[in-house]
């Protein structure tokens, strides 16, 4: 359980910030930026379930901000043997991926790219499938250096994130009827 008594620790004050382990880093560190957008996508989720009147899109956003937590705390604690640390699995990915399935299966095949926008809801679900992609990059990145290890499922997990953020989007706009499609060329 997690008790928060105090909320400032003057700790970071010195430009460092403590990992889940209990190692201290430089704030600008790519893991603490990883865990850090994984934390921004979640907060534009919050924003984005602001204007869900779908009660069935409101509860998946909801379990997606709850297993992002668990995707902060899995990048937050490197795998340095630690018995039983919170990560990811593969269950929560195939969880997104039937989500996926299940929002895509009633959408029109896309005939052109999709331009964000629409309704408010579907815009803001557009912003955090662009966060998400960010987090993913860095994930990715953390992935491949030197001394960090990354558990796979986190980047799969983020991976079809911005998958089924995109397909959430589509519902949203009127079952992408509203979608605003990309015309290559118009404006030439």
């Amino acid at each position: 359980m997690v008790i928060l008594n105090k909320i400032y620790t003057k700790t970071g004050d010195d430009g460092t910030t403590a990992l889940g382990s209990g190692t201290r880093r430089v704030k600008y560190d790519l893991r603490v930026s990883s865990y850090g957008s994984v934390d921004e996508a979640n907060a534009a989720i919050g924003v984005a379930r602001l204007f869900s009147k779908n009660t069935t899109i409101d509860t998946v956003l909801e379990l997606i901000q709850n297993d992002l937590f668990d995707l902060g705390a899995d990048l937050s604690v490197p795998d340095e043997g630690e018995v039983n640390p919170l990560r990811i699995t593969n269950s929560q990915v195939m969880a997104l991926e039937n989500q996926i399935d299940r929002f895509n299966g009633e959408l029109e095949p896309l005939r052109s790219f999709v331009l964000s926008g629409g309704n408010e809801l579907a815009a803001h679900l557009h912003l955090a499938r662009t966060i998400a992609r960010r987090a993913e990059r860095n994930i990715v990145e953390l992935s491949h250096s030197a001394g960090e290890q990354v558990n796979p499922a986190a980047i799969m997990y983020m991976n079809r994130l911005s998958d089924l953020l995109f397909v959430l989007a589509r519902s949203a706009n009127d079952q992408g009827r509203a979608d605003i499609l990309w015309v290559p060329g118009k404006n030439r």
